[in-house]
């Protein structure tokens, strides 16, 4: 399934106000994933002095990963799709 990264801007977001922006995303991609659209949080990081937030999603589609987004009441700057690399994926 593709990786979709979402780029916000949280002006002064706390680290726990992210924290809990990432659960809410984390609970409505369970939810919709059981109605049957797979779609799913992954992770987050967060640039305090930048008061920007990029999160990692997979999902057929950006268009249900800003639904999911919508649905969890999160800002969205902007939705592309990545390709992940890991270190170990190097060796």
């Amino acid at each position: 399934m593709p990786n979709y990264m979402v780029e916000r801007t949280l002006p002064g977001y706390s680290v726990e106000q992210v924290a809990g922006a990432a659960d809410r995303a984390r609970k409505i991609t369970a939810v919709m994933t059981g109605e049957g659209t797979p779609v799913r949080y992954l992770r987050s990081t967060f640039i305090p002095g930048e008061d920007k937030c990029y999160c990692l999603f997979d999902g057929p589609s950006p268009d249900l990963v800003q639904t999911a987004n919508d649905r969890a009441g999160l800002p969205v700057d902007r939705i592309v799709e990545v390709v992940l690399v890991a270190s170990e994926d190097l060796a």
